[in-house]
């Protein structure tokens, strides 16, 4: 049985900088721990619900309604949250904040979805796809590598508006 000390893993993700530690994946159950971004913006759409637990820090988890509204609520240290498959959800929360998630591993066919809506009107912008297999792959960050490396993915078809690519100087 897999036992995975927090605090030594948000030590180890402090020291080496590195975004994601998978502490198991079976095929019903997957765990890691996620370090903060400071540019996170999109919303990730699971195939699977997921249990996040609040380890360092406070987050702001943004999500979608079923209208299109946008809504936040704060998960503070300590704390953890229910999101059901489905809802598009932005959890946002400092690179020296640290959460665990708990789900499940994704079955053939289960595609993770990560969708940006423009920050000046709320149109949306782009969808990136991505077949989840292992976790360690850290398909966030390559949703964001192909996102923000586009400038016609980051432009607004609606106002004109160009979302900032934060990894620019």
């Amino acid at each position: 049985m897999p036992i995975g000390d927090l605090n030594a893993i948000v030590d180890e993700l402090t020291e080496t900088g590195d975004r994601v530690r998978v502490l198991w994946q079976r095929p019903e159950s997957l765990a890691f721990v996620a370090r903060g971004r400071e540019y996170r913006s999109e919303f990730h759409i699971d195939p699977v619900d997921e249990v996040m637990y609040m380890i360092k820090g406070e987050m702001n988890l943004h999500y979608r309604l079923e209208n299109g509204m946008e809504d936040v609520v704060v998960l503070k240290e300590g704390c953890s949250i229910y999101t059901a498959a489905g809802i598009p959800h932005s959890p946002r929360f400092p690179p020296n904040a640290f959460l665990l998630v708990i789900e499940r591993q994704r079955l053939e066919g289960e595609i993770d979805r990560f969708q940006w809506f423009c920050e000046e009107c709320d149109h949306f912008l782009h969808e990136e796809q991505f077949v989840v297999g292992d976790y360690r792959s850290d398909p966030v960050s390559v949703a964001y590598q192909n996102f923000f490396g586009s400038e016609s993915y980051r432009t607004c078809n609606a106002c004109g508006h160009v979302m900032l690519n934060p990894f620019e100087d």
